[in-house]
């Protein structure tokens, strides 16, 4: 199933099981999501779409597509290649990334596969790592290259983790509609023209590896989101550099799972947004 996360025509934050036949409605989900839930035969409005989680931690992979490390000159890893988001920088679909007043000029797109982990987890093995699965989501791991390569010294965290910096979205898609998540065609499109175009049979290391791997010595939480890597076609190995620019529209696109559309905006000349940091890190509990 799909489930979406948005907020109603009466301002009701929901969750919703999302059918296109609907028309721009959700019938509602009561429950918990990491537990028991149900899903009603009551329809609310879509009004907006919201992250389809908010993630108790972001653990995400660098260098995990073999195209991707050829275009980069960086040998394969041997172990997956861990680096943390801000939970702060999550935005659903069609919400504005805004180019940071911080200060950067090479904020760049990747289109990457995440996996929602349904249930606490740790040390678990291969054969068990898909058990832990909820579902998977389109992600964008926007990346400010200057705050990561050189402001930072390679320290990639800050230039990860501005707000808007991680779109969810548009719905979660519970595992039982992929079978397999390591043949599913992913493409990043920018203003209508595709920039990336690749299938997850390139990760070096695949879902359940990267989850069996993850897990040793650290508990996963139901809601933490694995960010599984970017194929080839970023827009800093690019001659020249492709970086988006207020005006831009950016897409994440995934087989079997939809969508996941976001403008581009400056910082400085949008509305003085707030994220709520205790919103982020409430837990995900549906009611109607």
């Amino acid at each position: 199933m799909k489930i979406i996360r948005f907020l109603s025509d009466k301002n009701h934050e929901m969750c919703g099981l999302y059918e296109p036949e609907l028309e721009g409605q959700a019938l509602i989900i009561q429950g918990d999501l990491f537990g028991d839930f149900e899903v009603t035969s009551k329809l609310a409005i879509i009004r907006s779409i919201l992250p389809p989680v908010y993630p108790c931690n972001i653990l995400a992979l660098g260098l995990n597509y073999r195209q991707h490390a050829d275009e980069t000159s960086v040998s394969y890893p041997d172990i997956p290649i861990l680096f943390l988001k801000a939970t702060t920088s999550v935005i659903g679909h069609m919400s504005p990334i805004f180019l940071p007043q911080a200060g950067s000029e090479n904020v760049d797109y990747e289109a990457e596969l995440a996996v929602i982990i349904g249930k606490t987890i740790k040390n678990v093995s291969r054969s068990e790592a898909m058990d832990s699965i909820l579902g998977y989501t389109c992600a964008n791991d926007v990346s400010a290259r200057d705050w990561q390569i050189e402001k930072q010294k390679k320290q990639w965290a800050r230039g990860k983790s501005f707000d808007t910096f991680c779109p969810l979205g548009p719905y979660l898609v519970t595992k039982d509609e992929i079978p397999d998540p390591q043949n599913l065609r992913i493409r990043a499109v920018l203003n209508g023209k595709t920039v990336q175009d690749a299938n997850t049979y390139d990760m070096i290391f695949d879902v359940p590896a990267i989850i069996s791997d993850l897990s040793r010595s650290m508990t996963l939480l139901p809601g933490t989101v694995i960010l599984t890597g970017t194929p080839e076609g970023v827009g800093f190995t690019r001659q020249p550099p492709i970086y988006l620019k207020d005006g831009d529209i950016v897409t994440t696109e995934i087989e079997k799972i939809g969508q996941l559309t976001n403008p581009v905006k400056r910082e400085d000349q949008a509305d003085n947004v707030i994220l709520d940091g205790k919103e982020a890190r409430k837990p995900l509990k549906l009611s109607d």
